[in-house]
């Protein structure tokens, strides 16, 4: 879409503006908020100095990349959704996208949907700013709710700048934190026409989505409530979504080997509690094969009798 340097430099000077509002910056378009008062800011200790001309046209077609796929989305009535990076780039990612869902995400339907990282610990604050303004301009949100897969990294970066981690603590506090917003985006598409994608391969994330919904009068087949997992993740968990009635994806990483490694391993750092799932997969398989196997047994002792 447009090079990570240039997202580096593009989020470097808006958190600058963050920290001194009289820093101008001419090329800004009309977005949602992408800070609260508790983001962190340590990525950019210094005044940048404003894009330069070439920088500003990277962006514009970087931008009118993204919208060419939107207008494709549009068309088909696909949303779009775009993922998140670590923080580093992730401002620039969010006014894009924001940027992006305020020309596109129009009459109740949201197209192009934010990702939002639970194991930040500003991220129930940037949620609730960024739906209340969306609220505001009457434009539908669509969010994506993930964990957040940087947790080493992130950490690193911040003890060696001598600033404390932006993110949780403890699994339990992200987990915590997962399941507030989560909350908090059922209650919003069960009263105006926001949308949510509930990415997770926990079991009790999942469990306690479900209740909510069913509780607020969510109708199952509703469009704008998914449940994602990745392909041969937690298929338990998706079988047992997709039986009770609630829209399920499954995700596949495509590309490089390079690349795909690395995106899987973050996976598996993000869901710390996959390996006790995938055992669950396992017991499960196990009992389907052996039912499935006892039938044809069964099948086979009946026809010989006949």
């Amino acid at each position: 879409m447009c090079p990570l340097s240039l997202l580096e430099r593009v989020s470097d000077v808006l958190r600058w503006q963050q920290r001194d509002p009289s820093f101008n910056l001419p090329w800004k378009q009309k977005s949602f908020p992408i800070f609260s008062d508790s983001s962190p800011l340590y990525h950019t200790l210094k005044k940048p100095e404003p894009l330069t001309p070439q920088e500003e046209n990277d962006l514009q077609l970087g931008q009118e990349r993204l919208w060419k796929l939107c207008e494709k989305c549009v068309q088909a009535n696909i949303p779009l959704t775009v993922d998140a990076e670590h923080i580093s780039v992730q401002p620039a990612i969010d006014y894009l996208t924001y940027l992006t869902a305020i020309k596109y995400n129009k009459n109740d339907n949201p197209i192009v949907y934010g990702t939002i990282q639970a194991y930040l610990k500003d991220a129930k604050e940037r949620l609730l700013l960024a739906t209340k303004a969306a609220d505001k301009m009457g434009v539908p949100m669509g969010i994506k709710l993930v964990r957040g897969a940087y947790m080493s990294s992130e950490r690193k970066i911040a003890s060696s700048l001598g600033y404390e981690s932006p993110i949780h603590n403890s699994i339990q506090e992200t987990h915590a934190s997962y399941n507030d917003c989560a909350s908090f985006m059922l209650e919003k598409i069960a009263n105006s026409s926001n949308a949510v994608i509930l990415a997770t391969h926990n079991v009790e994330s999942g469990r306690l989505a479900v209740t909510k919904a069913i509780d607020l009068g969510i109708e199952k087949r509703n469009q704008k409530l998914e449940f994602a997992q990745l392909y041969g993740m937690s298929d338990a968990l998706s079988f047992g979504l997709r039986n009770a009635g609630f829209l399920v994806s499954k995700y596949t990483p495509y590309g490089p080997i390079e690349m795909v490694i690395p995106y899987l391993l973050r996976r598996a750092e993000e869901n710390r509690g996959l390996l006790s799932a995938s055992s669950i997969d396992r017991e499960l398989t196990r009992k389907e094969l052996k039912r499935r196997l006892k039938a044809a047994i069964f099948r086979c002792e009946v026809q010989s009798f006949q």
